[in-house]
């Protein structure tokens, strides 16, 4: 979460700089203007990249959160597999010795 702020940090920071320089430079008003729309395009390319590789990260924290779950719900259902196992093997002996006291 962290590195995500930092980096939109870090666009959003260069963006207003690259502004600001392009904006106090002396040159013409039709090359600064192009020179603005190259930047828009520009930033606009990186903020499409970086929503892109965010995206690929979330996908792969779903993905392995998913794995987890699947795993912890296997272990559980053995756990209780087990646990119905041993009660019906110590309801089975509990049964057996009844038997036997009856003898």
């Amino acid at each position: 979460m962290s590195v995500s702020r930092f980096v939109a940090g870090f666009v959003v920071g260069g963006a207003i700089g690259a502004i600001a320089g392009i904006l106090l430079a002396p040159k013409s008003g039709a090359e600064t203007r192009k020179i603005l729309a190259d930047t828009a395009q520009d930033m606009a390319r990186r903020a499409d990249e970086t929503a892109k590789q965010i995206q690929v990260k979330a996908d792969d924290a779903v993905s392995d959160l998913q794995k987890k779950g699947e795993e912890i719900k296997e272990k559980l259902q053995d756990l209780i597999a087990k646990q119905k196992d041993s009660k019906n093997s110590k309801s089975e002996e509990d049964d057996e010795n009844e038997e036997d006291d009856d003898e």
